[in-house]
Order: structure tokens, then sequence, then C-alpha cells
């Protein structure tokens, strides 16, 4: 079903000076501006486009990619203020509006803010909130231990990382788990550390499990090792954020995979590296 604000993929029916013609089922031919079209397109062909309405509230696709759809959130910038609101930069030629009442706290030109995109019932226009709590539940739904998520970090605090949980849940990522630079607006992969009692999430970013997590980072540590000419310049007592550098693992989970591996008798541990055992 084809939605505004939202991916589709759709087929060319026609061409026109000024563009090629889309079939919208139910909202009829969506005009792709010739600006857009790949080279090489012709009738028939089938193709992914952005749906939205351009600054005559006419129904076009693009090619462009926008930085978020309906549904999800994105850290924008404001590109300009009006009487009516904000204007954001999120990809596309026609700026993301958000309304004032929409506005968490005032917001100025030039400055980042987290919001989430929604469709206007009213108007069909695509708009944007920083009011974030509206359109998350404290409460996870149909998440377990251990379960892969997508995470999109929203904030800082004292605790950690404040995060949205498959843009829908918030959850925290502990600043003593964190073996990385975050920043604001990250998209990462991450997993579900556990589900308290309240029904909120603590988050991780590192799989949970001694087979999943250890015998997984072992293999990866051997594939690094390997890939380096069977030397790697890191050792137990290496600091925890070079680690992480050099192979994406945590301190613990580096010691742990080195032990795997001594164990199984692949590699060889010297006084500044790992070697691989001939």
């Amino acid at each position: 079903m084809i939605k505004i604000g939202n991916y589709a993929t759709l087929e060319v029916v026609k061409f026109l000076d000024f563009g090629a013609y889309l079939d919208g089922g139910p909202y009829g031919e969506i005009l792709l501006p010739k600006r857009y079209e790949p080279e090489g397109l012709k009738e028939g062909d089938e193709l992914e486009v952005f749906i939205y309405c351009d600054s005559e509230d006419r129904i076009i696709a693009t090619t462009e990619k926008p930085a978020a759809q309906v549904g999800e959130f994105a850290f924008l910038q404001v590109t300009s203020m009006s009487e009516f609101g904000a204007f954001m930069d999120w990809g596309l030629m026609k700026d993301l509006f958000v309304p004032f009442r929409e506005q968490k706290d005032p917001m100025k030109a030039g400055e980042y803010y987290l919001v989430y995109l929604y469709l206007d019932d009213a108007t069909d226009r695509i708009a944007a909130s920083s009011r974030i709590g509206r359109w998350l539940e404290d409460k996870s739904e149909g998440l377990v231990d251990n379960q892969e998520v997508e995470i999109f970090v929203s904030g800082v605090s004292d605790l950690g990382y404040r995060v949205v949980v498959n843009q829908k849940f918030w959850g925290v990522v502990y600043h003593n788990e964190v073996f990385t630079e975050i920043n604001m607006g990250d998209k990462m992969k991450a997993y579900v550390k556990k589900v308290r009692e309240d029904g909120r999430l603590d988050i991780t970013l590192q799989v949970q499990g001694y087979q999943k997590h250890i015998v997984g980072a072992a293999k990866d540590l051997l594939a690094i090792i390997e890939k380096e000419e069977g030397y790697l310049a890191l050792t137990d007592k290496s600091a925890p954020e070079l680690i992480y550098e050099k192979v994406g693992m945590s301190k613990k989970a580096f010691k742990k995979a080195i032990g795997n591996l001594y164990k199984q008798r692949l590699i060889v541990l010297e006084e500044k590296g790992i070697r691989l055992k001939k």
C-alpha cells in the first residue's frame, strides 16, 4: 500500500518532457520529476521512490533519500524560522516543517534537534515533532532478553545514553558498558540486556551469552589476526579504547576471546601482541 512519507516501488507508465509518471494506485499517476530520473529508465520498469508532497501540495516521487520517513526519528538541523514554525534540512528539496505546537522547546536556526516524523491527518503534509515522549512507549512489548534491536541515540544522562529502541520504545545504554564514541543521532545494532519489571529496557552494544558472545568474538578475533598477516599488536593489558578501536570489542570480551583461542592452541601470547600459531 502506498503511503505518503514512505518508500514505495512503483511502475513507470509514461514519460513527458518534465518527467516520468508512475502508477500510484489509489493516488493515480504520480510524477517523478525529470531531474530524479535514473539513466536508462523506461516504461514498465519498477523503481523505488520516496512519496511526499511538493510546495504546492501535489503528491510527487523522488529518488532522493531523506534522513527518515514517517514513523521514524531523525537528528536534524533547523535551516530557518517562520511565523508558523521551524524548517529543517532532511535531505530533500522541500524542507521539513515543525509547527510551534510540536516544539518541546523553542527551536533556533542552525541548531540540531531530535524529531519524529508524522503525517498531518488534516492536510496529508509530512511534519516533525520534537515532543518525543508522546510518540514512544515506556513499557516494551514483544521484546525479550538478548534480542537484537536497532537503536537511535537520543540523549545522554549521568547513567548513560537514552536510546529509541526499534522506533517504538525508550531504553538506556549505561556508560560503563560503552567502549566507543557515541553521538546524538547515531543509529546502530544493539541487544536487549534486560527487560525490567516495569517494562523498561536496559540495552547493551554487546551480544549476551557465552556461546553467541565469546565463541563469536573468538571467531571474529581470529579473522582479524589473519587479516593482519598473523600478528596483532594488542594484549590483555591494552587500553579498552584501543582494543575497541582495533577489533570492535570490549576489553572483557577481548580477554575471553583470547582465552578461547589460546585453549584451542590457535595463538601464541607474546609480550606486545598476539601471534597465530604455526
